[in-house]
């Protein structure tokens, strides 16, 4: 009787993070909403095919395929004559859709997930995807209530069937070990060469990036920092407190990942989840087509370096709405290879606004057209809509609507910058990313530091710039003030100007040279 008390006591106190066997605990558990129903009680019907064997207890009806109804954005609207009264802020979240009825669920607590932000969930996250990655339209489950610790992932295709839901109702954080990072990633959680796949939910995902930041003292990132001075000796700069140390947290790598990145993908939407403290980029999309980004919340503090928002990379027919972004870097960064680029509705701050670049570093070739920016508000941001490029470099800006926008103490609203740099001296060089078609309209609300700043190339001229019903007004609280500055920029102003933008030259460069096969996109 001793022996049999003492083995019950063991039994009963014994706690580990090994990973329970997926193929054996198909039960249901609390807090799972549902989504995950017990998948023991059906055994699945053989129709011949490998494609449909699924795990036991999955049910192998299909779900009808939705409508196709792929992310491209529409034709920027044309302008109203009258201004509007006020520019609408991001709607109200709306209510996280459900997976289809007749979907299958993988629960990653049913491939062995702990959810106690503890343990390792890296391979049981990996064991539910790879199950779901068979099966068209599935959803994979991350559930609410709990808290999962995953390393660096990979979901990918190209084999994996289309219409897959990433479902992230829970919230998923990353290591702060360094041994968990190797010798450096480019990114945390990457979604590979898919077609139709979302993420969604009303979860988080959580980068743990404080304690990246703590080893990248923060320094303003361009040539535009020297313009803003402080009055009366304040702090310029608002230093970020470094986190606590740890026994798991050491140095990390040089490299900082993205937190979320898309690449290769066919329509993929990202809806209703917060992403934040990213180490770096928070939500990157590379060479994708049809991106459908709206009702998400990014949160990283303003002197984090390097977080963007929603970083575009080399993507076409984007559409970005209804969203609040707000981070230490660019709300949205919008990189070489973008066009058809639709974002309306968002809410951008702390950050450094929406801006197109930089472009062209290291004497590359960018190209950007087609993008438009409407009903947006920016508040204590460093700059609100900006156009950057690196001497040096080729290729084209053109097609460029800035519509609607709300200031509100930003320090630079407007900007168009062709020597951008980013350290303390850069090599002047003649050739040039040439700017044109940039269309300013109905841009509102006040400065801190300067209204207009137009830094154009003397080789490349920007040319058909065009302003309509400008009204900055100063705020002078914290920096010196300066007048709107022009250099080399061409066009014309539409309406009188607050304030008034006298050194922007009517009409074009006698002397533009005609752009070679090396400029044009």
């Amino acid at each position: 009787m001793v022996c049999i008390a003492f083995l019950v006591w063991s039994s009963s106190s014994f706690e580990s993070c090994i990973a329970r066997s997926g193929r054996r605990h198909w039960r249901r558990h609390d807090g799972d909403n549902g989504l995950s129903a017990s998948l023991s009680k059906k055994k699945p019907k053989s129709h011949g095919s490998s494609s449909h064997h699924h795990h036991n207890g999955g049910s192998s009806k299909k779900a009808p395929p939705p409508p196709s109804t792929p992310a491209k954005a529409p034709n920027s609207p044309a302008p109203s004559s009258k201004p509007p009264k006020h520019v609408p802020v991001a709607s109200p979240a709306p209510p996280t859709p459900a997976p289809q009825k007749d979907s299958l669920t993988f629960n990653v607590r049913d491939f062995g997930a702990t959810g106690d932000g503890k343990c390792d969930d890296t391979k049981a996250f990996q064991a539910a995807w790879a199950a779901a990655c068979k099966v068209e339209r599935s959803v994979m489950l991350v559930p609410e209530k709990y808290q999962f610790l995953v390393g660096p992932i990979s979901f990918s295709g190209p084999y994996c069937q289309k219409g897959i839901t990433f479902q992230v109702d829970g919230t998923i954080v990353a290591p702060m070990n360094s041994n968990a990072w190797g010798k450096g990633l480019l990114q945390w959680l990457e979604f590979s060469k898919l077609v139709e796949i979302t993420i969604q939910g009303k979860g988080t995902i959580d980068g743990s990036g404080s304690v990246w930041w703590q080893d990248n003292p923060y320094v303003e990132p361009d040539n535009l920092a020297p313009q803003i001075i402080p009055l009366n000796n304040s702090t310029l700069l608002q230093k970020h407190p470094p986190p606590l140390q740890t026994e798991l947290s050491s140095k990390m790598p040089s490299t900082k990942p993205t937190a979320v990145r898309f690449y290769g993908s066919l329509n993929a939407t990202v809806t209703g989840i917060t992403i934040q403290n990213s180490p770096q980029c928070h939500l990157k999309f590379d060479n994708c087509i049809g991106v459908m980004v709206h009702h998400i919340r990014v949160s990283s503090p303003g002197d984090s370096p390097n977080t963007d928002g929603v970083h575009l990379q080399n993507s076409r027919d984007v559409l970005i709405h209804s969203s609040t972004l707000g981070c230490g870097d660019d709300c949205i960064s919008i990189q070489t290879g973008c066009t058809n680029v639709y974002i309306h509705d968002v809410n951008c701050g702390p950050g450094h606004g929406i801006s197109i670049g930089s472009l062209g570093r290291y004497n590359t070739r960018a190209c950007v057209s087609n993008i438009t920016v409407k009903n947006v508000n920016m508040h204590n941001t460093m700059t609100g809509v900006r156009i950057k490029t690196w001497q040096g470099g080729s290729g084209s800006v053109s097609g460029i609507m800035f519509s609607d926008i709300q200031l509100t103490e930003v320090q630079f609203p407007i900007v168009i910058d062709q020597f951008y740099c980013d350290k303390s001296t850069c090599k002047n060089q003649s050739s040039a990313v040439s700017v044109s078609g940039i269309n300013y309209q109905r841009i509102k609300g006040t400065y801190t530091v300067k209204p207009v700043h137009f830094a154009c190339s003397d080789n490349l001229p920007c040319i058909d710039i065009s302003l309509t019903s400008i009204e900055l007004k100063p705020l002078q609280e914290k920096y010196h003030l300066y007048d709107p500055f022009c250099w080399a920029t061409y066009g014309e102003l539409n309406t009188p100007t607050t304030p008034p933008i006298e050194c922007l030259q009517i009409g074009k460069p006698t002397s533009n040279r005609p752009q070679t096969d090396r400029d044009t996109c």
